[in-house]
C-alpha cells in the first residue's frame, strides 16, 4: 500500500500500554480509507431522528439543538446513519478548528444534512470504532487536515476541503483487542465523569429549590421556609440597592488598552472573570502598578460584589473574597454595600430569577447593550434583619463551596482523561510530519 509521503514511519509505540501488551507488535501505520467506506443512502420518505453536530459534545437531535427539526423539502436527501457510524462537521471551532468528527452512539439509525456533513462508517473487522471515536475526540484528525485548509478557507460557514484528506490521513492501530482495552478503559472513564455531572446538576437543582423557599415569593413579605431562629421574627423589608450601597460604579480599560497588559502584576477583571457566584481567575489580565495609580476608581475591595453590565454575560454576579489588589474594567460593576449587610446576600438576589429579571428588564433598549448605573439603583429586594441575612449567606456559601469542589473534581477527571489518552495514543507528531 503506497502511503503518503507525510508519514513519518510505517509502526508506532504509544508512551503506555496495558501490561497484557507490552510484548505484542509495534502499532500499524495505514491510510484511514482503507478502514472505512463514505455512507450515502438517503432518507427518501423513511422516517429517521434528525441530527446535527455539536463540538465537543457530539451527535444531537436537532430539536434539541434548533428547537425544531429544520430539514423541511430537503429532508429526502439527508444521509442515513447507524449506530457506530461517524459523521464529519466541517464547521470551525475553537476547540476544533478544523472540525469536529462525532460517533452515533444512542441512536439506532438517525439522518443528517448531506449538504453539511461527510458521513462514513468503519467496515475493516480488525477495527474498533470506539477506539477510532477516541483518537477523534483527541483531535488527531485536526493536526492532519489543518494543512490542507487554506486561510479564509470556507464555503457557507463550512471548511473548504476535500475528503480526498480524510481518507489519505494516516492513523496507527495496535491489534483488536489492545483496541477494545483503550476504548474500554476511556468509556469507564467517561461513565465516571457523566455520575459525576449528574451529581454538579443535582447540586445546582438542590440549590435553585432551597432559594425558591429561603426568599419571599413575588409580592410576598416572607419566605415559605426560615431557620427556626427567625421564626416568627417579622417581615422582610424592601430596600433598592441604591439605599444599601455606599458604591455602584464600574472600572474602565487602562490607557494603552490591551498593549499595556502583563503576565503578572495586578489583576485586571473583565467580563469573562465574573461567573456565576465565582471568580475565575485562570485568564485574568494584569497591569503594572504604574498602570493602576491611573485606575483608582475600578479598584475593586474584599466583599465587593462584582456584576458584569454589558453583552452576553450581563447579570452575572460574584462576590470578590480576596484581599489582594485588583481593578476592574467598564464592563464590570462594583457593588460595595453599606457596613453590616451581607455581600453574599444580596448577590444570592441579584444571581435569583427575581434579580435576573430585574436586570434584563432595566437593560437599556431591552436588548444587550447594558445596564446603568441609575438602573442598578433601582433594583430592589427584601431584607431581613443583618443576622438572617448572615445566616442565609453563610448557608448558602456552604452549598456554592460544595457545588465548586464538584466542579473541580469533574475538571480534574478531564484533565486526567486527556492525560491518558495522550499516553494510550501515539502523538501525531509521530505518526505526521
Amino acid at each position: 500500500m503506497l502511503m503518503s509521503k507525510n508519514v513519518k514511519a510505517t509502526t508506532v509505540l504509544p508512551k503506555y500500554r496495558f501490561p497484557e501488551f507490552c510484548d505484542n507488535d509495534e502499532w500499524l501505520i495505514t491510510m484511514f480509507g482503507d478502514l472505512c467506506t463514505l455512507l450515502e443512502k438517503r432518507a427518501g420518505t423513511k422516517k429517521y431522528t434528525l441530527m446535527s453536530v455539536t463540538s465537543g459534545v457530539g451527535l444531537i437531535p436537532q430539536t434539541e439543538k434548533f428547537g425544531r427539526e429544520i430539514a423541511g423539502s430537503a429532508y429526502k436527501n439527508y444521509i442515513v446513519i447507524h449506530r457506530g457510524d461517524f459523521a464529519y462537521n466541517k464547521s470551525a471551532t475553537k476547540l476544533f478548528p478544523e472540525g469536529y468528527i462525532a460517533m452515533l452512539t444512542d441512536y439506532d439509525k438517525a439522518a443528517l444534512p448531506n449538504s453539511v456533513f461527510t458521513c462514513f462508517r468503519i467496515t475493516d473487522e480488525q477495527v474498533c470504532a470506539k477506539f477510532i471515536d477516541f483518537m477523534f475526540q483527541s483531535n488527531y484528525h485536526g493536526s492532519w487536515l489543518r494543512r490542507f485548509i487554506t486561510v479564509g478557507g470556507r464555503a457557507h460557514g463550512s471548511l473548504n476541503i476535500d475528503d480526498k484528506h480524510i481518507w489519505e490521513m494516516p492513523v496507527a492501530l495496535p491489534e483488536l483487542l489492545e483496541q477494545q482495552r483503550i476504548a474500554d478503559c476511556l468509556t469507564s472513564h467517561d461513565e465516571l465523569v457523566a455520575a459525576e455531572n449528574k451529581k454538579l446538576e443535582a447540586l445546582k437543582t438542590h440549590k435553585k429549590g432551597l432559594m425558591q423557599k429561603l426568599f419571599p415569593a413575588e409580592g410576598k413579605t416572607v419566605p415559605e421556609w426560615r431557620f427556626p431562629e427567625f421564626k416568627g421574627s417579622g417581615e422582610w423589608e424592601k430596600k433598592s440597592l441604591g439605599e444599601v450601597t455606599v458604591k455602584i460604579g464600574s472600572g474602565k480599560t487602562p490607557k494603552g488598552g490591551r498593549d499595556v497588559y502583563q503576565k503578572t502584576g495586578i489583576p485586571l477583571l473583565r467580563s469573562q472573570n465574573i461567573a456565576n457566584n465565582k471568580i475565575e481567575l485562570s485568564n485574568v489580565a494584569y497591569i503594572s502598578e504604574t498602570t493602576d495609580k491611573e485606575m483608582a476608581s475600578s479598584r475593586v475591595k474584599e466583599k465587593d460584589i462584582l456584576l458584569n453590565i454589558t453583552g452576553a454575560s450581563i447579570g452575572r454576579s460574584a462576590v470578590y473574597k480576596y484581599t489582594n489588589q485588583a481593578n476592574v474594567n467598564q464592563h464590570v460593576c462594583i457593588i460595595r454595600t453599606i457596613s453590616g449587610l451581607c455581600e453574599y446576600f444580596v448577590q444570592l438576589n441579584l444571581s435569583s430569577a427575581n434579580g435576573q429579571k430585574q436586570i434584563n428588564d432595566n437593560q437599556a433598549g431591552g436588548g444587550r447593550e447594558g445596564i446603568s448605573f441609575n438602573k442598578i439603583a433601582t433594583i430592589s429586594f427584601a431584607f431581613p434583619s443583618e443576622r438572617e441575612q448572615a445566616r442565609i449567606g453563610d448557608f448558602f456559601r456552604n452549598i456554592d463551596s460544595l457545588i465548586t469542589a464538584q466542579t473541580e473534581k469533574i475538571e480534574t477527571l478531564n484533565l486526567h482523561k486527556k492525560g491518558l489518552m495522550q499516553g494510550l495514543f501515539p502523538s501525531a507528531h509521530e505518526v505526521i510530519e
